[in-house]
C-alpha cells in the first residue's frame, strides 16, 4: 500500500483528534488531497518524515513503519472513542510481532494479546461497621474482554477476596479463593441496541447503587438501547447478591424482571426503575412476588449535583413499611487520571424494610440493620422496620490510577429495633 493511502486511513481512524497544523513536509503541497491528514498526524506526533524534511508519500509503507504509527496511536488511546479503540485493538493484534520487535513496552500494549484486552482493579479496605468486629480485607479483580467480531465480544471477571483481620461476615470466598464473578456475551445490533447473555452487573439506586449493586450481579439476559440522551434496558434473571445465602427476605437466588430508563435533558437527568420478583407474596418481609417502582432525579449546578430518589413496594404485606427515599448533594469529580481531583457527596436516607432486599454498595453495611433474615440477625444487626441515617462519601485521586475512598454513616434512627452505631470505612483503590 502507498504510504499516502495508509496515512489517509489512519487520519480517518483518529477523526475528532486532529489539530489542523501547518505543513511540515516539503514534498506535500497544500493542494495535495491528503495534505490535511498528513499535517494533522504530524502535529500529533503520529507520523514522522525523513531527515531531509520530506514525507515520500508515493513509497510503499512497510509493516515496520505502520507498526510505529500504531504504537504512537496507542499512546493516545484515551482520546479515541469506543469504535476507534476497537479498530486500534485489531491493528495491534495484526502487527503484534512488529510491535514486539520495536521494543515498545508501554502498558497499553502489554494488555493486548491478539483480540484480548486485559484490565483490572484492586482494593485494600478497613471497615468499622455498626455492629460486629472491625475488618481489614483486600480484593483483586481481573477483567478480560475477547473481541469475537465487529459486533460481538465476550467478557469475564475473575475475583479474589481475602480477609486479613477478623471480619464477622467471613465466607469461603473471602479466604483467597478465586472465582468467576461475571461472564457474559454482548451482541451489538447497530450503534444503539445490544443484547447480553450470562452473569452480568446490575445497578439499582443512586450514590453508587445503594439499593443493589452486587459484585456478581445477576444470571440472565437483557436488551438495551442507548443514544446520546436516552437509555433503556429490560432484563430477566436470578439475582446473586443479598444479605442471606438461601432464603427470603433477600434477593439472592430469586428470579426477577427489571427495567431501567433514563433521559438527559442537559439541565437535569431523570431516571426510572422497575423490579418484579417471581412468586407469591405470602408473609412479612418476603420479597417473593414483590413489585417495586423507583424514580430518581439529578440536577447539575456547575460542579455540584443535587440528587434524589424514591422507591415504592406495591405489595400489601409490609404494614406501611414499603417506601424508601433519599436526597443529597455532591461536588466535584475524582478523575482516575488526574491526581488531586476529588468528589464529595452526602445524602439523607429513609428506608423501609419492605424495599430493602440486600446487595447494597454501601461499605459500612448500615442497611443490613433492616434485614429480618435469621442469619443476619445472629451477627448483631438490628432487624429494624425503618431506618433513617446520613451517608457521606469521598474519593480523592492520590496518583494516576490510585484513589482513596471513604464513607461515614451516622445519625442512624431505627424503628422497631435498637439504633445502630455510626459506621465508617476507608480504602485504597487501584486500577490497572
Amino acid at each position: 500500500m502507498k504510504k499516502i493511502l495508509a496515512i489517509a486511513a489512519v487520519a480517518a481512524l483518529t477523526a475528532g483528534v486532529s489539530a489542523y497544523a501547518a505543513n511540515p513536509f516539503s514534498d506535500v503541497s497544500t493542494d495535495d488531497w491528503a495534505y490535511q491528514a498528513v499535517s494533522d498526524l504530524s502535529d500529533q506526533g503520529v507520523v514522522e518524515g525523513y531527515p531531509d524534511g520530506t514525507f515520500k508519500g508515493e513509497r510503499n509503507i512497510t509493516r515496520y513503519e505502520l507498526a510505529q504509527i500504531i504504537a504512537r496511536l496507542m499512546a493516545k488511546e484515551d482520546q479515541l472513542n469506543a469504535e476507534q479503540r476497537a479498530t486500534l485493538d485489531k491493528l495491534a493484534g495484526e502487527y503484534a510481532d512488529e510491535l514486539a520487535n520495536l521494543g515498545v513496552r508501554v502498558s497499553n500494549l502489554e494488555k493486548k494479546v491478539g483480540n484480548l484486552y486485559w484490565s483490572g482493579d484492586a482494593r485494600m479496605r478497613y471497615q468499622d461497621n455498626s455492629v460486629g468486629a472491625d475488618g481489614w480485607n483486600g480484593r483483586m479483580r481481573i477483567n478480560v474482554k475477547g473481541q469475537v467480531n465487529e459486533d460481538t465480544y465476550v467478557q469475564g471477571q475473575m475475583t479474589t477476596n481475602m480477609d486479613f483481620k477478623g471480619n464477622a461476615d467471613t465466607k469461603a470466598k473471602d479466604d483467597g479463593t478465586t472465582f468467576m464473578s461475571q461472564l457474559y456475551a454482548n451482541h451489538n445490533f447497530g450503534k444503539n441496541v445490544a443484547v447480553r447473555l450470562g452473569r452480568q452487573p446490575l445497578v439499582l439506586g443512586n450514590q453508587g447503587g445503594w439499593l443493589y449493586n452486587g459484585l456478581e450481579g445477576y444470571d440472565g439476559a437483557q436488551i438495551s438501547y442507548n443514544n446520546a440522551k436516552f437509555g433503556a434496558l429490560v432484563g430477566y434473571g436470578r439475582l446473586n447478591a443479598s444479605d442471606n445465602d438461601i432464603v427470603v427476605p433477600g434477593a439472592k437466588n430469586h428470579d426477577a424482571l427489571f427495567a431501567k430508563a433514563g433521559y438527559d435533558f442537559g439541565f437535569a437527568k431523570l431516571g426510572a426503575d422497575y423490579v418484579k420478583f417471581d412468586g407469591d407474596t405470602s408473609e412479612d418481609h418476603d420479597q417473593l412476588g414483590a413489585e417495586l417502582y423507583g424514580v430518581d432525579l439529578t440536577i447539575p449546578v456547575q460542579q455540584f449535583n443535587v440528587f434524589g430518589e424514591y422507591w415504592k413496594n406495591t405489595t400489601d404485606n409490609y404494614d406501611g413499611y414499603d417506601t424508601a427515599w433519599n436526597a443529597g448533594l455532591s461536588y466535584g469529580k475524582a478523575d482516575w487520571k488526574k491526581p488531586g481531583s476529588f468528589d464529595l457527596s452526602v445524602a439523607y436516607n429513609d428506608v423501609d424494610a419492605g424495599v430493602y432486599f440486600g446487595g447494597s454498595v454501601f461499605h459500612t453495611d448500615m442497611l443490613k440493620n433492616l434485614s429480618h433474615n435469621a442469619d443476619v440477625l445472629k451477627k448483631g444487626y438490628a432487624g429494624a422496620d425503618n431506618l433513617t441515617f446520613w451517608n457521606a462519601m469521598a474519593n480523592v485521586t492520590l496518583q494516576k490510577n490510585v484513589q482513596l475512598h471513604a464513607e461515614y454513616a451516622f445519625g442512624a434512627d431505627a424503628e422497631g429495633a435498637e439504633d445502630p452505631d455510626d459506621a465508617w470505612t476507608v480504602s485504597l483503590n487501584y486500577k490497572f
